[in-house]
């Protein structure tokens, strides 16, 4: 079974600033382009920071006021200094948040969803910028066509791991609505399937109607119970 990455789904065609660009021409990009973050590069093509609206507008928020105050805490201090800021390098969030190509999209969306951002640069392994991916990039699976993950059910996962079950199962796939039917000897097969078939990229939910021989959910031990 294939495992998506964020290289499969990345755009490829990155726009970045280098670390001398100019505020005004970073908010031209910003605006001119309809983005709300742009990476930043260094001579060697290397993520050094991304620099955001929000990073710009500091120098909106602060105008006139720049000036850190008295016990103000270290994020503060630091937004306030940007608001100063003339070029990119002085304007970014740093160190960036950044992705290797060979993230798995699972792994990337959590990230994304820790980090709070909307969109991860994508990185080689010598760490230089080969593409972008947000998050309607990675919701582009399920824009997958039935077959194929029909096919990626079939392959990857009944006939790779339940070759006995695999003539006795049917699969159905209808807008990414996966429904399992049919007969296997175990719950735990049965149970395995389902949670395999909902790894599949693209799948949205599944319908589990298989039925099993034996319960071997909970088995007896010289008296003990474990389930």
């Amino acid at each position: 079974m294939k495992t998506w990455k964020v290289e499969d789904v990345m755009t490829k065609a990155v726009v970045s600033v280098r670390q001398d660009a100019s505020y005004r021409s970073v908010v031209d990009l910003l605006v001119s382009r309809r983005f709300s973050a742009v990476p930043v590069v260094d001579g060697f093509q290397r993520v050094t920071g991304v620099v955001s609206e929000a990073d710009l507008l500091r120098k909106i928020e602060y105008a006139g006021n720049e000036e850190p105050r008295l016990f103000e805490g270290r994020r503060r201090r630091g937004e306030r200094s940007k608001a100063l800021a003339g070029v990119a390098a002085d304007l970014m969030s740093s160190p960036p948040v950044v992705v290797p190509a060979g993230t798995p999209i699972v792994a990337a969306a959590r990230l994304m969803d820790i980090e709070e951002v909307k969109r991860l640069p994508v990185i080689d392994d010598l760490g230089r910028l080969i593409g972008i991916v947000s998050r309607g990039d990675l919701l582009k699976i399920h824009l997958r066509p039935d077959d194929e993950i029909l096919q990626d059910i079939e392959t990857g996962v009944l006939h790779a791991s339940f070759a006995d079950e695999s003539k006795t199962v049917t699969v159905e796939v209808a807008e990414g609505i996966v429904t399992l039917r049919g007969r296997v000897d175990r719950r735990t097969t049965a149970d395995l399937a389902v949670r395999l078939t909902r790894q599949v990229a693209g799948v949205v939910e599944v319908a589990d109607e298989l039925e099993y021989d034996i319960d071997d959910s909970t088995h007896i031990v010289t008296g003990s119970i474990i389930y």
